[in-house]
């Protein structure tokens, strides 16, 4: 299966995969344009506008948008994320245009109706309440802010409350205004869809555009620094975090499968030792994510407070080890499991409308998937290595902790262990 992609002349791409044997569709209207995107002023608008886009626009109040999908069977929903914003539905085959012309209209013709406004300040106001309450959560938004500080790429993408409860209808119709353009909008649809009809769509919906200038984004730069804070909890939460390479570094695939052996599953090494040797820990992960101009690989665990040094410091032991220590075996099955998780996601009509999105966003093109596997497979066990005697050798992670933190060892003695 191959994606066919097309370019109008304003700019709007489009990517259309269509799947033989579905009897149903993702479509998606992505915009290149996200939380890193932001001013400082701006701070959690883009969520803002991604929640008021379900709202009305003028032939269609919030209830008709829920109930014309939903009448179908259809389901809607969107995200909003450091680089991207993300509208999508999944519907049958018969109903892709109305699909289409729905994710259209909401992202087109937003009211941004006062009343609206407030009733939705008052519920991102509680989506910022529960996450501040849930410990897992919070604590990779304080490790970005400590990795990345005051920039763009390290804020919150819900924004602080007190930003939130000053954005009116101008601040939202800015950010569209600003970074709106028909040049950062992606139409993908995958599945059960015939190409024409989705570019005739895409044509008639966004065609009429006319081109914007961009506005120049901030460059990430990682500062490794340290939040800590003392909260009546059972655990102590820990996130860990180090730069990693960006979406176009060669590197890319190499941390991938780095971070998917060092705490990417049950066999993990982390994993393994922690949890299942010593009983230091319930949850233990790693992760690596890839953007336009850095990486992020984090760690996360959960532990007692009298566990919480040991966890730290045996942490810092298996990390500093990898750099001379990964076998073959290892490094092979953190390459089986990527293989894997990338055929058994294109599974599904979503995972490819939004990996078409996110590889014209990166690259300009959609790569076969063959071609990804193919650099999955070229990652060594000696390219691994030398990965991971890079990473521990800059001694410099981002920490992020949260609960009965008091016998927590700092950054700086995390560091100087990396390197003992």
């Amino acid at each position: 299966m191959t994606v066919e992609i097309e370019t109008l002349p304003n700019g709007v791409r489009v990517a259309v995969e269509p799947m033989p044997g579905l009897h149903s569709a993702s479509v998606g209207v992505f915009i290149t344009a996200g939380g890193r995107h932001e001013r400082p002023e701006q701070n959690g608008v883009a969520h803002f506008l991604e929640h008021m886009a379900f709202k009305g626009t003028p032939t269609r109040n919030a209830r008709q948008i829920a109930e014309e999908i939903e009448d179908v069977g259809g389901y809607i929903n969107a995200y909003t994320g450091k680089e991207m914003t993300a509208y999508y539905a999944r519907v049958l085959a018969a109903d892709v245009g109305r699909g289409l012309d729905i994710l259209g209209d909401i992202v087109l013709n937003p009211l941004f109706a006062g009343p609206d406004i407030e009733v939705e300040r008052g519920v991102i106001l509680q989506e910022i309440g529960q996450s501040l309450d849930t410990p897992d959560d919070i604590i990779f938004d304080w490790l970005q802010e400590a990795a990345y500080p005051e920039q763009p790429f390290g804020r919150t993408i819900l924004g602080p409350a007190e930003r939130v409860e000053s954005f009116g209808r101008s601040e939202l119709s800015g950010f569209v205004t600003e970074h709106y353009g028909p040049d950062r909008i992606i139409v993908s649809a995958a599945g059960a869809v015939d190409p024409e009809q989705v570019v005739a769509a895409a044509t008639r919906l966004f065609g009429g555009l006319s081109p914007r200038p961009r506005l120049p984004v901030a460059p990430a730069r990682f500062h490794g620094q340290e939040r800590r804070e003392s909260r009546d909890l059972e655990q102590v939460h820990l996130a860990m975090g180090v730069e990693a390479p960006g979406a176009r570094d060669p590197d890319a695939f190499v941390s991938q499968v780095y971070t998917t052996a060092m705490g990417g599953g049950m066999s993990s090494r982390l994993f393994q030792e922690l949890r299942e040797r010593r009983g230091l820990c319930y949850t233990i992960f790693a992760q690596a994510g890839a953007y336009d101009d850095t990486g992020f690989l984090t760690l996360y665990a959960g532990t007692g407070e009298d566990q919480i040094r040991e966890l730290v410091e045996l942490t810092a032991d298996e990390l500093r080890r990898s750099a001379d220590g990964l076998t073959p075996a290892e490094v092979n099955r953190a390459r089986a499991q990527i293989r894997a998780a990338s055929l058994m996601g294109l599974e599904s009509p979503s995972a490819r409308s939004e990996r078409a999105a996110r590889m014209l966003a990166i690259w300009g093109r959609v790569p076969p998937i063959e071609e990804t596997l193919a650099k999955i497979d070229a990652v060594t066990p000696e390219g691994v290595r030398a990965f991971a005697e890079r990473l521990v050798g800059r001694a410099d992670p981002a920490l992020a902790l949260l609960g009965p933190v008091g016998d927590a060892p700092d950054r700086e003695a995390l560091g100087r262990r990396l390197v003992a």
